[in-house]
């Protein structure tokens, strides 16, 4: 999958240079950021039951969700089948 746009300052950089200065979990970030790139389809995401992955509901409806720790998430959007957009990492509890 392609990662159109990535919202959270830390991420973005964990994302461009690996520095991992404001990541929580930075292992199973990385991990997780792995699994967004090369998943082929959005069916892919919900491999690893451990990631948690769900979609959003509320006000959030259209995002989806993978759990990094038990508050912190990776949040996104769908583009489409192949693209995310939004990639956030939020302690949204």
């Amino acid at each position: 999958m392609e990662i159109a746009s990535i919202r959270n300052k830390a991420l973005r950089r964990f994302v461009e240079t690996g520095a991992a200065k404001g990541i929580i979990e930075p292992q199973r970030v990385a991990d997780m950021l792995g699994l967004l790139r090369f998943a082929m389809s959005f069916d892919e995401l919900n491999t690893p039951p451990n990631y948690g992955f769900h979609a959003l509901t509320g006000n959030r409806k259209g995002a989806y969700a993978m759990t990094v720790t038990k508050n912190w998430r990776l949040t996104f959007t769908k583009v489409d089948e192949r693209t995310i957009a939004d990639l956030d990492l939020e302690d949204y509890h």
